[in-house]
């Protein structure tokens, strides 16, 4: 499991300059379909989670698909999916998002997790 950089490292602004812009925490529950299951995508996320200072957590579920929850500041979540595409380029995979959700955000959470 990776630690999770603090905001300074990620954002060079700290948790100040995000509590200066209105705090713009968000959360989202995500389901990916498609060929998400043996090819590493729940780790691949999680350091691509890590990279940007996201908690939350991602999981297989029975029928193929891979559920997560992701939280962050709002610009960072945006991010995330661009820095997951970018990093299957070598190894292409073919995924889609079935859906994607606001959820309220947890507070307190500290890690972006692979759960089994």
């Amino acid at each position: 499991m990776f630690a999770r950089k603090s905001r300074d490292e990620v954002e060079g602004g700290g948790a100040a300059a995000s509590d200066a812009a209105g705090g713009d925490t968000r959360r989202i529950h995500v389901r990916f379909v498609g060929q998400v299951q043996g090819v590493g995508f729940r780790w691949t996320s999680q350091r691509v989670a890590f990279d940007l200072g996201l908690t939350g957590w991602v999981r297989n579920e029975p029928d193929g698909s891979v559920s997560m929850e992701l939280q962050g500041p709002s610009e960072a979540v945006a991010t995330f999916f661009t820095r997951l595409l970018e990093s299957y380029r070598r190894f292409p995979i073919s995924y889609t998002i079935d859906s994607k959700e606001d959820i309220p955000p947890m507070p307190g959470e500290t890690e972006f997790s692979v759960r089994f």
